[in-house]
């Protein structure tokens, strides 16, 4: 079941995250988590992610502006490691609270609740016009980077704040897409080396057919995706699936999940 769920929504994710204010990982790893431990599951969207954003490049590295790139690029990867590293000394900590609630015994521990906190954090700022409309100089792109490399690795939130810096940069909007992609791989390529060392101690906790299925299933949703590319408005469905976010949130901070 768990792999029918998230693959459905991996597809879904991955075609409206051309062109939506929420990134794959944003959408993806809240409802992974509800199946597994929640490092396990951030591990598991950012191998969804990385091979998805893989393939967009296929499709659209080509027009990617290389100054922003590197400019923004190689400060996102080198805070994504240390957002990665700070992600694994979380998730050894111990819970904050215990408590009692529906005949259970519940636990807040710091890694769900930090990751609640985000994921509410974020929706509330990726619906926000005034965030929206908040642009940044060129001359800022390196602490773009820095900030949404850090968030990238933390919780795999680093859509709103590239999004942020790059649209000032004066990018069409298939080269502002395709340079976010290719960041994307970047931060990803860099928190893997964290996540991939943990996983290595993991691997009988990932569940590799729910990885592969919800790989392609991503897939399916990024070529239908681009085939879509600036038709369609989602406002609406922005606003739904926000409701969805902010009720795993609370979820994970109340350690129901």
């Amino acid at each position: 079941m768990e792999i029918i769920i998230v693959s459905a929504l991996a597809l879904m994710a991955s075609a409206l995250t051309l062109f939506s204010g929420f990134g794959l990982g944003t959408l993806l790893m809240p409802v992974v988590a509800i199946f597994f431990p929640i490092e396990i599951a951030i591990a598991i969207t950012a191998m969804v992610h990385l091979a998805n954003n893989l393939f967009k490049v296929v499709l659209l590295g080509r027009q990617a502006d290389h100054a922003a790139l590197i400019r923004f690029g190689l400060p996102a990867m080198a805070c994504a490691f240390l957002g990665a590293l700070v992600l694994g000394w979380l998730s050894g900590m111990a819970p904050i609270v215990e408590y009692n609630a529906f005949d259970q015994q519940m636990q807040v521990v710091p890694i769900k609740l930090i990751v609640g906190l985000l994921i509410l954090i974020f929706v509330l700022l990726e619906l926000s016009p005034k965030f929206s409309a908040l642009k940044f100089d060129r001359k800022y792109l390196p602490f773009g980077g820095a900030i949404s490399g850090f968030f990238g690795g933390l919780s795999g939130h680093q859509g709103a704040f590239r999004s942020m810096f790059l649209l000032k940069t004066g990018l069409t909007k298939e080269k502002f897409v395709a340079t976010g992609v290719v960041l994307a791989v970047m931060v990803d390529m860099s928190r893997m080396v964290i996540y991939g060392w943990d996983m290595s101690t993991q691997r009988q906790d990932i569940e590799w057919q729910l990885v592969l299925a919800a790989s392609l299933a991503a897939f399916i949703g990024a070529f239908f995706g681009v085939r879509l590319l600036g038709k369609i408005t989602i406002r609406a469905i922005q606003i739904t699936v926000s409701a969805m976010l902010v009720i795993i949130s609370l979820g994970l901070i109340l350690g129901v999940l």
